[in-house]
């Protein structure tokens, strides 16, 4: 019998916060790009059709969106963790993966990104 997991991918999540620790960074909202990768047992959810037995994405993407554009961040670790902690908030979630980008952030680059991620220990 298989077990699929499901992964649910949040695809270059556009918003603006303020980041960064200079004068400019300090005072002005940047744009980040953010990206998250969640991995939860799929079983109950497809043999239900329950929407209880699934991670509400919405959800956590209302989340995502409102702790990063209301709170202030010196650190690209520290934004990161945040959504990392509350990707992992749902008890069925396995893996949680964050990469969050700063574009622009370097002369002559695309982006500067950072990625953390998690595994529930069981």
């Amino acid at each position: 019998m298989i077990k699929p997991e499901a992964q649910i991918h949040i695809r270059n999540l556009r918003l603006r916060t303020y980041i960064g620790f200079n004068d400019s960074e300090k005072n002005n909202k940047q744009d980040v790009i953010i990206n998250a990768w969640i991995h939860y047992p799929a079983a109950q959810a497809y043999d239900t059709d329950d929407v209880e037995n699934a991670v509400n994405y919405r959800t956590l993407c209302k989340e995502m969106i409102a702790h990063t554009e209301n709170n202030r961040f010196l650190l690209l670790e520290k934004l990161t963790v945040d959504l990392l902690e509350l990707c992992m908030t749902p008890k069925n979630v396995t893996f949680a993966k964050i990469e969050v980008a700063k574009p622009h952030a370097l002369r002559f680059a695309d982006s500067v990104s950072l990625t953390l991620s998690a595994n529930r220990v069981q």
